[in-house]
């Protein structure tokens, strides 16, 4: 639940809910003053007489006053009657009410609890209650009386007017007694629904605040080992996903800033070791020229030959490692075109060919069923692919007569392009990081072999560049095949 609907829910309770419980005390203390409830009744100690219940004294005095106004126009004897008034009354009197008529000016009966010229004097002339409820309050000794007022003609002629004067003062009572408890009960029911919802809202808004701040303290220290887990599914809880989403990019973010550090640092030291090598070499045999050691045309052409084969070597190491700077910064250009793989392969493999057989070596391809097989790929990047993954088969080629195999196999989306070797293998401790940059299995960093280091590790970003991935298969004394995918086009 959003935390908009839950204080929207919340805000509707806290109305809603104090007046259910308003309503539900008052119709309780209601109760207690109708009877039905003898106990609360007996605590207010309110005496209506004859046990008379709170509703005749609201209505009884009602219907009275209206049996007595079609008593004085359909019998005007039995209204004249003294002995009929008192009975009624009596009955007034029973509901503290009383009974006052006046005939013209002159007052024909009033209740004796009632006859007092100071409210006598205060009642309104005839015409002013016809058929009307009067609200306006008599008074009397400080006793405050409502009434009701009805004005008829008797006998056509004399103009009658029958007040009914009720002592309010029984209901002041009453209010002073019960409001205050009706009074009381909504204070309670509002501070119990306020501080109920208020403590729900607040809990299951502050409590995973409460978390988001503790896992930004950890980040401040340094901590990024945690795991934040959403404890709702609100806004915060949205929230939460963001912040352990950011904590986790931001750990790996630092972890992969740490490994870059890593590899600077071991770059330099390749860089440094492989460099000083060749110049070591270059140094030593400029210093036998120099010397006079190289005292013959032969030994002087074989030194020379030296320096240049190390002075070569060193060009082709700074080639490939700004070759894979730039790889690696993602600023060398890829000129994309569709291509028939099997038909660009098969070049390769004839250029290839040309090379290999000086050395021995026999090259094959092998082109899959399907003819023409589009890819899209950049030429010259790919074939430095293949000329690297070559060459360090050539490398490390360990019999006379060897054999290298270039193989097209067509996937569902992908074209998998194979070079396998007879040659000595890989080791399985040693094959997961040949594709790591200077990385050679012999661990010994000479350079008998030749080679940066870097052959595979550019082949690996320019496979990459191409959305596709490479792997090598191997093991000891049963050859290599490095495998690589290209993503396959529709011509």
């Amino acid at each position: 639940m959003s935390i908009r609907v839950r204080l929207l829910l919340s805000y509707i309770a806290m109305l809603v809910v104090p007046i259910f419980f308003f309503i539900v005390a008052v119709f309780f203390i209601v109760l207690a003053f109708l009877g039905d409830i003898k106990s609360a009744k007996d605590f207010y100690q309110i005496d209506f007489g004859n046990d008379e219940s709170f509703s005749r004294v609201v209505a009884g005095d009602q219907q009275i006053l209206t049996e007595l106004v079609g008593i004085a126009k359909y019998a005007p004897q039995t209204f004249a009657d003294q002995q009929f008034l008192r009975d009624r009354d009596q009955e007034l009197n029973a509901i503290k009410s009383g009974l006052i008529i006046r005939s013209g000016n002159e007052i024909t009966y009033v209740s004796p609890a009632l006859n007092s010229p100071e409210l006598l004097a205060q009642l309104p002339g005839y015409g002013s209650g016809s058929m009307k409820h009067k609200n306006d309050d008599l008074i009397l000794n400080q006793d405050s009386y409502t009434y009701q007022q009805r004005d008829v003609l008797v006998n056509g002629k004399e103009q009658v007017s029958v007040f009914v004067l009720k002592n309010s003062g029984h209901f002041q009572q009453l209010a002073h007694r019960f409001f205050p408890l009706i009074f009381i009960a909504l204070l309670v029911a509002l501070a119990l629904t306020n501080g109920l919802l208020t403590y729900w809202v607040s809990r299951s808004i502050l409590r995973p605040l409460g978390a988001l701040k503790q896992a930004t303290e950890q980040i401040k220290e340094g901590n990024l080992s945690f795991k934040l887990v959403p404890q709702t599914k609100d806004e915060i809880g949205a929230l939460s996903v963001a912040f352990e989403e950011m904590r986790g990019k931001l750990k790996e973010s630092i972890e992969l800033q740490l490994q870059y550090e890593e590899n600077r640092k071991e770059l330099i030291s390749n860089i440094s070791h492989d460099l000083k090598t060749p110049i070591t070499a270059i140094k030593g045999y400029v210093e036998g020229i120099k010397d006079g050691v190289a005292n013959t045309p032969e030994k002087l052409d074989k030194y020379l030959t030296i320096i240049d084969s190390k002075a070569t070597a060193m060009d082709q190491l700074i080639e490939e490692l700004f070759l894979f700077s730039k790889l690696d910064l993602k600023r060398l250009p890829f000129t994309f075109e569709q291509v028939d793989i099997n038909e660009y392969l098969q070049d390769c493999t004839e250029e290839l060919q040309l090379e290999l057989e000086k050395r021995g070596i026999a090259a094959t391809f092998q082109p899959s069923v399907k003819s023409p097989l589009l890819c899209t790929v950049d030429r010259d990047k790919l074939k430095r692919v293949i000329t690297n993954i070559v060459g360090n088969s050539v490398k490390y080629m360990d019999r006379e007569h060897g054999r290298i195999t270039l193989a097209v196999q067509e996937e569902k989306d992908m074209v998998q392009v194979q070079i396998g070797d007879d040659g000595p293998g890989i080791s399985a401790e040693a094959l997961p990081f040949i594709f790591e940059r200077f990385y050679r299995a012999d661990q010994s960093r000479n350079t008998s072999t030749g080679g940066s280091g870097l052959g595979l590790a550019i082949a690996k970003q320019i496979i990459e560049e191409h959305g596709g991935r490479i792997w090598a298969e191997s093991g000891s004394n049963r050859g290599t095949r490095i495998s690589f995918t290209l993503r396959k086009t529709e011509g």
